[in-house]
């Protein structure tokens, strides 16, 4: 009798470490499908990567920032003109071909949907 009791709690701990994972796993596939934010896009090293070469000052759950750009801060006062943020960010090289910032949309890195959510984040700071 005590075999089986032992077997039942084994079996019925068995399943509920299952259902847990399969919970967990249920959770991480919800948040997998969440779609990004512009801080997501901007964090992202294989999308914007905007802490390679910027500081934030939102930047205190970020790992690692760059030093090489001009701090991301007042932004809106720096650019009045959202639309020309916009610009800079899809595509700097017009506004300097000696610039090292990517062109982000002309080379297809960021989608346009992709750069205005940046630029919605980055008018922000």
């Amino acid at each position: 009798m005590r075999k089986f009791k032992l077997a039942v709690v084994a079996s019925v701990a068995g399943m509920m470490l299952t259902m847990g994972s399969v919970q967990v796993q249920a959770a991480d596939q919800q948040q997998a499908k969440k779609p990004p934010t512009g801080k997501d896009l901007a964090y992202d090293r294989k999308k914007g990567n905007c802490l390679a070469c910027h500081g934030m000052p939102s930047q205190a759950d970020a790992q690692s920032t760059g030093l090489y750009g001009p701090p991301l801060i007042a932004m809106s006062a720096r650019y009045p003109d959202k639309a020309k943020l916009r610009a800079q960010i899809a595509d700097a090289t017009a506004a300097n071909p000696n610039t090292s910032m990517p062109p982000f949309e002309k080379h297809n890195i960021l989608s346009g949907k992709e750069i205005d959510m940046i630029t919605d984040f980055v008018y922000g700071l």
